[in-house]
């Protein structure tokens, strides 16, 4: 795995927990709004996970909480012997991922390696394309979603609001696609001037509020972060 940065205390990124979280090189997506674009293009510098790890050993009991965040994890095939090493540390981990790799996320749930997900959404599945900027099986989304939101562990669904990519039609899909699911959040988007793409703008919080109520009737616990 090549690890590329690594906040050591956060209190926003894994609800209810003190957290270190880490971020890995390379992503199989391109979104346009994506404010990590020198992972996403793999220019970062790696950072040694020996030197990582030994933080972690040293601040167990300070911090209870490790987010593994990107780029996409997922993508990784030492992916769970890493977080295994964590895990015996006795830290909880937190997964972020864009749900691309099924297989991946079944391997941690069902060997305990993980006890939180949070999947992207980025867009309903006929806009998916535009939002990631590539054509993509959407089967393979649909199949983490329905894993997912029936393994056992607690998890998280987001969307990333931007004007220009998520219409009333888009959220109304969304929606449909995630009804049932346990929480849902609504994510404002700030332009941290290394987005992949310019001229993008964050979705007024009054659109956000109208579109929080709407998805209200199928996902009770839909939240707005960031607004």
């Amino acid at each position: 795995m090549k690890i590329s940065g690594f906040q050591k205390l956060s209190l926003v990124d894994y609800d209810g927990h003190i957290t270190a979280t880490i971020f890995v090189s390379g992503c199989n997506f391109a979104c346009p709004f994506c404010h990590n674009a020198g992972l996403v293009k793999n220019l970062e510098p790696e950072i040694d996970s020996e030197d990582v790890l030994s933080y972690l050993k040293k601040r167990f009991g300070l911090i209870d909480g490790v987010c593994i965040s990107g780029g996409e994890p997922t993508l990784y095939n030492d992916l769970p012997d890493f977080i295994k090493t964590i895990k015996n540390i006795g830290y909880s981990i937190k997964l972020d991922t864009n749900g691309t790799n099924p297989e991946m996320i079944k391997f941690l749930v069902e060997n305990e390696l993980i006890d939180y997900i949070a999947m992207d959404i980025k867009n309903s599945l006929l806009d998916y394309a535009k939002t990631i900027g590539k054509d993509y099986d959407m089967s393979r989304i649909s199949e983490s979603i329905k894993y997912i939101m029936n393994c056992g562990i607690d998890y998280e669904f987001r969307t990333t609001l931007v004007n220009e990519l998520h219409s009333f039609d888009d959220i109304k899909q969304i929606a449909k696609l995630i009804c049932g699911a346990k929480k849902y959040c609504l994510q404002k988007f700030i332009d941290s001037g290394n987005c992949l793409s310019s001229g993008l703008t964050e979705v007024p919080k009054s659109k956000a509020i109208e579109y929080q109520e709407y998805l209200k009737k199928y996902i009770p616990n839909t939240l707005l972060r960031g607004y």
